[in-house]
């Protein structure tokens, strides 16, 4: 009766062993088959608004493709070859798909395909907003927890009125006076583009971001000569982007300063510098990977008028001239780029905080 008992004990033990791992299968399908659907959505719309845009707003693509003195009868042929004919629902079908396959269209501009011409410039503003992230991230948390932890002080009205004037001040006349002072009266850095005439052809483009070109190709005199033209742009968008981030790490800080595992901390006699940077910061890093993404993606798809001030060959300057010229296509690329950008450092983010905080897997 005993070896029975067993047996039977052991295939129940087994069975729920399964069942269990079962339903942990079962609902991590349902994390991931939402996670699906919220992102098909996501592109979804993202798609159905540039499409409309493009279609609502008072440029013609076709009178932009066949100029001015078209006659008729070739403004027809091309709206004909071109789609816009057919009904709105079956233009959007279309777009749709070749969206999907990579096919933006052809610039109006350039004469190139779209995603062409974004592959060719995105590099160049990923470069400037890489380097704007990592001095507003690396300058505004640090003085944002000074800043909290110094409440009232002069630090802490400091930084408060530097974030007030990076709101405030007009990025394009701030980048204009830079130059008129750093460039033009004191020679400290480069000026407008990317490198000087003499360096243009120096450097091979590989992956397009010029300062790890130049580095891998063992080119160090233009690696400083790119340094000098970028250090300007991308210490400007990290002020901006400084002037946020430090207002929400300061904002987050004073939150957890209130908490009451500080005050036990104390109690215990934690050094004030451990309670900071390794308990308080921990807990306050959770939402500001929110906050550090989301002024990343800003500064890729925000440096429009950065890199026009400083004739930065980027998508910013790209999509500035393409609305000049009514290049929709190029406009609507760029766009859904840009859109892309913004979910994709979403979805970063927030498996970034599951990861900061374990009591966001269980939900």
């Amino acid at each position: 009766m005993g070896r029975p008992c067993a047996d039977l004990m052991g295939y129940l033990e087994l069975d729920v062993g399964q069942r269990r791992s079962g339903a942990r299968m079962l609902s991590a399908l349902k994390v991931f088959g939402r996670f699906v659907s919220a992102l098909a959505l996501t592109y979804l719309g993202l798609l159905a608004v540039t499409f409309f845009i493009g279609r609502v707003i008072p440029v013609d693509p076709v009178l932009a493709i066949v100029g001015d003195h078209a006659t008729e009868q070739v403004m027809a042929r091309v709206r004909e070859e071109l789609g816009l004919n057919k009904p709105l629902w079956e233009q959007f079908f279309i777009y749709i798909s070749k969206v999907l396959h990579g096919d933006f269209g052809t610039s109006v501009l350039t004469s190139q395909p779209v995603l062409q011409d974004i592959a060719r410039t995105f590099p160049a503003t990923l470069e400037l907003a890489t380097l704007g992230i990592l001095i507003g991230a690396g300058v505004g948390v640090p003085l944002g927890v000074w800043a909290a932890v110094r409440r009232g002080a002069l630090v802490d009205q400091v930084v408060r009125v530097m974030g007030l004037i990076g709101y405030s001040v007009p990025i394009f006349w701030l980048g204009l006076m830079a130059l008129l002072l750093f460039y033009a009266r004191l020679g400290w850095v480069g000026g407008p583009g990317r490198l000087d005439v003499a360096f243009q052809y120096s450097v091979e483009p590989v992956t397009g971001i010029l300062l790890l070109d130049a580095a891998m190709a063992g080119e160090w005199e233009a690696f400083g000569n790119a340094l000098t033209h970028l250090i300007l742009p991308a210490s400007l968008l990290g002020y901006f982007s400084l002037a946020y981030i430090s207002r929400m790490t300061r904002s987050f800080m004073l939150n957890e300063l209130s908490q009451e595992y500080v005050v036990a901390a104390r109690a215990k006699g934690l050094s004030e510098t451990r309670i900071i940077w390794r308990h308080a910061l921990r807990n306050a890093m959770v939402p500001l990977v929110t906050v550090i993404a989301l002024s990343y993606a800003g500064l890729l798809e925000g440096s429009v008028l950065t890199e026009t001030v400083f004739a930065w060959p980027g998508l910013g300057l790209y999509l500035t001239n393409s609305l000049q010229n009514a290049d929709m296509n190029a406009v609507l690329g760029s766009t859904i780029v840009v859109g892309s950008v913004f979910i994709g450092l979403n979805l970063l983010s927030d498996l970034l905080y599951q990861w900061l905080d374990p009591r966001t897997r269980t939900r």
